[in-house]
């Protein structure tokens, strides 16, 4: 037997891609302290914290308006599955948090979709979720956008905008219908 015929089989690792849009970015530079270069690892244990403060969050935004932890991003494993996801929870008192159309307030949490956009303030984050298999790990590959993250996604669609000027498509929906409710129910 050779090397690589004895050598262990390499498992994939999960991966979210974070695409970052600010219409000042040019300006301001807030997102001077992220790396858009490389992979970055994270234990599964840890909690990835999205914020101003360096020393909570790992991922920095250099903006006085954005919360000391603005959210926060959890890996884990669904009961009974083998699949992994992420959990976003909105950890910031003034600002509320936008996944795709569910709006999270303080310490509100959900599943993070397996494609979605993040938005707080005028911060637009497209997130990506790649599958993988390993367990104690996952990796983030940051991402920066030179044209607003909802106006790009919006382009291809052919959909009318209905009257309140919001595209429906600019969210994907994630298999979820909209509701009829009789209003006196």
């Amino acid at each position: 037997m050779t090397s690589f015929e004895e050598a262990g089989t390499e498992e994939t690792v999960t991966c979210l891609h974070m695409t970052f849009y600010h219409p000042y970015q040019q300006d301001k530079m807030m997102f001077r302290c992220l790396n858009f270069r490389k992979r970055e690892q994270v234990r599964a244990d840890e909690m990835a914290k999205f914020g101003r403060d360096s020393n909570v969050c790992r991922y920095n935004l250099m903006d006085s308006r954005v919360s000391r932890i603005q959210f926060s991003l959890q890996f884990y494993r669904k009961l009974n599955s083998s699949e992994f996801c992420f959990e976003i929870k909105n950890m910031s008192k003034k600002t509320k948090l936008i996944v795709d159309q569910t709006e999270l307030g303080y310490l509100n949490k959900i599943d993070l979709p397996w494609k979605c956009i993040i938005c707080f303030g005028d911060y637009q984050i497209l997130a990506e979720i790649q599958e993988g298999e390993a367990m104690d790990y996952f990796e983030t590959h940051l991402h920066l956008a030179e044209v607003p993250i909802l106006q790009e996604r919006c382009l291809p669609s052919l959909q009318p905008i209905p009257e309140n000027g919001i595209s429906s498509s600019c969210f994907p929906s994630q298999g979820k219908s909209p509701i009829e409710i009789d209003e006196n129910e």
